[in-house]
C-alpha cells in the first residue's frame, strides 16, 4: 500500500528544517547502510548527533504525531528518528531493500523497531532538481514518486526501491522507518480504506447507524489484527 500525504509540514516548517540542514554538517550516507545497500548507496546525510539537526528531527516527529491521515494510514507504534538525506551531481542509491530490524540506543536499554512502513518526507520543491525519482516495486510494478515539498509518501518497507540519479540541483529528503501496530500490510490496507469510507459516509450521513455499525466493525478488525 502506497499513500500520499500531502502538507505534513508547513512552508515555515519547511524553511526552518531546510535553513538548519544547509548549515549543518553533511556525512557520507553509505555509513549507515548494509553491507550489501552499501554498495548501492550514494548520497549524504545530515549528522543526527548535531543537536540542531535533531532538533528538526524531532519537530517531524511532532508534525506526524498530529496528523490524523498519516496516523490513520501508518497506526504506528514506534517510530524511527528522522533522518535526512542528500541527492546531488549524479547521486543515486540503487534497487535495494531496508533492514528488517533497526536497534537505537534508549535511556533504559536498546530500542529494536521492526521495519513495517518506510517514509519519504520531501524537503525540496520538484523543480529544484532534476532526476531524484523513488521509485518504489509495487504489487503492479515500478510507481515513480516526486512529491511537492512538506509531502510524504508512506510505503512497506519490505518493497524494493531506489533514488534515481540528480543531474541538477539537489534533492534533500527526511526518511523514516516506523513499526506499525497491525504488521500485515493488506490488514492495513483494508483499515485504511474502512477508515476512509466511514469519514466520507459520515460527512454525508451524520448520526448514521448504519456508519456506526461500520465503525465498530473498524475497530473489531483492528483489536483482532493489531499487535501492540
Amino acid at each position: 500500500m502506497l499513500i500520499h500525504v500531502p502538507a505534513v509540514l508547513t512552508p515555515d516548517q519547511i524553511a526552518t528544517v531546510r535553513a538548519t540542514l544547509d548549515a549543518g554538517r553533511w556525512i557520507d550516507g553509505r555509513g549507515s547502510a548494509g553491507h550489501m545497500a552499501a554498495a548501492a548507496k550514494d548520497n549524504q546525510e545530515a549528522d543526527l548527533t548535531d543537536p540542531s539537526v535533531r532538533a528538526q528531527s524531532d519537530l517531524i516527529l511532532r508534525a506526524l504525531s498530529s496528523h490524523a491521515r498519516f496516523g490513520a494510514a501508518a497506526l504506528p507504534a514506534r517510530i524511527c528518528p528522522p533522518s535526512f538525506n542528500r541527492y546531488t551531481g549524479g547521486q543515486n542509491y540503487g534497487t535495494h531493500n531496508d533492514a528488517a530490524l533497526l536497534c537505537f540506543p534508549d535511556a533504559a536499554a536498546p530500542r529494536w523497531v521492526r521495519t513495517d512502513l518506510a517514509v519519504t518526507l520531501f524537503l525540496s520543491a520538484p523543480g529544484d532538481y532534476d532526476g531524484g525519482e523513488l521509485v518504489i516495486e509495487d504489487t503492479f510494478g515500478p510507481v515513480r514518486v516526486k512529491l511537492p515539498a512538506g509531502d510524504m509518501v508512506v510505503y512497506p518497507a519490505s518493497s524494493q526501491h531506489r533514488v534515481e540519479p540528480v543531474t541538477r540541483g539537489a534533492r534533500v529528503a527526511s526518511f523514516i522507518w516506523l513499526q506499525s501496530l497491525v504488521r500485515d500490510d493488506s490488514h492495513r490496507r483494508l483499515l485504511h480504506e474502512l477508515d476512509t469510507t466511514i469519514m466520507r459516509l459520515n460527512q454525508a450521513m451524520p448520526d448514521s447507524k448504519d456508519v456506526a455499525q461500520l465503525l465498530g466493525l473498524y475497530h473489531n478488525l483492528l483489536r483482532m489484527w493489531s499487535d501492540t
